[in-house]
């Protein structure tokens, strides 16, 4: 007949693998049993690299623990929940990296427990305002948000700075941080008390802190150098953030998503 289609052969190797797949699709426990099989051999790739490989994170130069005087205020920043409104992890977008500068690294939180990722954002990423903003100003933010940022939501936190700091075991805090990998050296943990008094003290001796903890932010934050507060400790994490690495070897790539 003129015009029809020519017959098309079906292909035997291909009608028999449909034929066995369709043996599996319609047996459930065949199935479960296959499907145990891929899942089993994908996560095996996945983990076992994990039992030999020291580090899965690319360390970048300048990276150190935090001081003493860093992680209180770290715990204090967790312990009222700044993380709820302040993620501190910039993604790779133009928006992002044009407002608050280079995007974040993995190595950056890699002495973080727990890190502070996230995209949650009722206030602004925190993860780079380290020095750009002065002492003074951070603690007139805390104590009155409104008198510095008028649309600011923020609650007052005033009180940090009349609550005297407080801990009991400084070393014990490092040695626990220590247990989860984090490099606290015996001479850290030997200066742990010195350390965190004398870097909220201007009249100290800042070379044993500077050479432990290099770029450590040192001096009075809270504007009442004969008192160590909670704000001293909350200051001086925030002045610290996103300042240890030297962003300039790390160019971002020219275009972003």
């Amino acid at each position: 007949m003129a015009g029809a289609l020519p017959e098309v052969k079906a292909d035997p190797v291909a009608k028999g693998v449909l034929g066995k797949h369709a043996i599996l699709e319609k047996n459930a426990t065949l199935l479960l049993a296959a499907s145990l099989v891929v899942v089993s051999i994908g996560g095996i790739v996945e983990i076992a690299p994990l039992f030999y490989l020291e580090n899965t994170i690319e360390e970048v130069e300048g990276m150190r623990p935090y001081s003493p005087l860093e992680l209180a205020g770290r715990n204090i920043y967790i312990r009222e929940g700044c993380y709820v409104c302040h993620s501190q992890m910039i993604r790779p977008f133009r928006d992002e990296v044009e407002r608050y500068g280079h995007y974040s690294l993995a190595a950056e939180s890699m002495y973080d427990h727990p890190f502070q990722w996230g995209s949650k954002r009722t206030g602004p990423d925190l993860a780079r305002v380290g020095g750009r903003y002065s002492n003074e100003w951070q603690v007139q933010h805390l104590i009155d948000p409104q008198s510095v940022v008028p649309e600011s939501i923020m609650p007052s936190y005033e009180f940090l700075i009349n609550t005297d700091l407080e801990i009991e075991n400084v070393s014990g805090h490092l040695i626990a941080n220590r247990r989860v990998g984090v490099p606290y050296t015996d001479e850290m943990i030997d200066n742990a008390r010195a350390d965190l008094e004398a870097q909220a003290d201007p009249d100290a001796d800042w070379s044993g802190i500077e050479e432990r903890y290099p770029k450590a932010v040192t001096g009075d934050f809270d504007g009442n150098p004969d008192r160590l507060t909670e704000m001293d400790a909350l200051v001086a994490y925030l002045q610290m953030l996103g300042t240890l690495v030297d962003f300039s070897v790390y160019q971002p790539e020219e275009n972003f998503r």
